[in-house]
């Protein structure tokens, strides 16, 4: 077993909602396993919902030829006009990065992806990676560096996720159609089965419907956003790391970029 880790409990935290054994938690609780063949992939979420919250996991993504595969982390509600901030971790073959791609989704509509490459390889060691969710802004972290921010901007008309508790999700799955440079590599059964790791999960939250957790000052979290050290981080992500931002993409929206494009209000 390559996933050996000291902390955590995903006994106490999680459900396994798809994939029987194909997810696996070990080690006590301290870890967790999801493996993708051929008939299944496999995947978890959260007992608890909640209404903001920070939550971290550290994950080592698929090894070796991961083409096709997709190892998905995000928060989501119910319903058909659900909200939804999401990692997805798109596999690549041997030896070429992965892509990080994220979305914000609100009441059922997307449309606003970023992705990245990364400035390490994702599949040697655990690393961090982490969504802040609060009443201003949205922030999606790798390590602590922040790489992109969505902020609450409400009062130019767009859409912000208030009102929808969530839940995290994790699952890993096969996404061959579209994943890997639009589809064009399909994944290699051969090398399955594809297995991910995590550990160290941490959710800070306001359970349920919960809106004043923190009063006392005590979640910091909920007052979260970047510094001005943190922005230089960003910018730096930004500049040498990102590979496609809806806001850079007028062919796609030829109506018009969104909203929170055309203020240049996003960072």
């Amino acid at each position: 077993m390559w996933c050996l880790v000291l902390a955590g409990d995903f006994r106490k935290d999680v459900d396994i909602i798809w994939g029987g054994d194909k997810a696996k938690i070990l080690q006590n609780g301290q870890a967790i396993t999801l493996s993708l063949d051929k008939t299944s992939g496999s995947g978890f979420q959260s007992k608890d919902q909640f209404l903001f919250g920070k939550i971290s996991t550290d994950l080592k993504l698929v090894p070796g030829n991961s083409a096709g595969t997709v190892t998905s982390y995000y928060v989501a509600s119910q319903g058909a006009m659900w909200d939804e901030i999401d990692f997805e971790f798109l596999g690549n073959l041997s030896g070429d990065p992965y892509t990080v791609h994220t979305n914000v989704i609100m009441q059922g509509k997307g449309d606003r992806e970023q992705q990245f490459r990364l400035w390490f390889d994702p599949t040697t060691d655990f690393h961090t990676y982490s969504i802040l969710w609060n009443p201003k802004t949205i922030i999606f972290y790798v390590d602590g560096t922040p790489i992109r921010q969505f902020k609450n901007m409400k009062t130019m008309n767009v859409p912000y996720p208030e009102r929808q508790a969530m839940r995290v999700h994790s699952s890993l799955w096969d996404g061959d159609d579209w994943a890997t440079r639009g589809g064009l590599v399909k994944t290699d059964w051969s090398k399955a089965p594809f297995t991910a790791c995590y550990k160290n999960y941490e959710v800070q939250d306001c359970v349920g419907s919960n809106v004043t957790c923190g009063g006392d000052g005590s979640s910091s979290w909920l007052k979260e956003g970047i510094d001005d050290s943190g922005m230089k981080r960003l910018k730096w992500v930004q500049r040498n790391f990102m590979i496609y931002d809806y806001c850079n993409d007028p062919k796609r929206f030829r109506l018009g970029l969104a909203s929170e494009c055309v203020a240049n209000d996003m960072i």
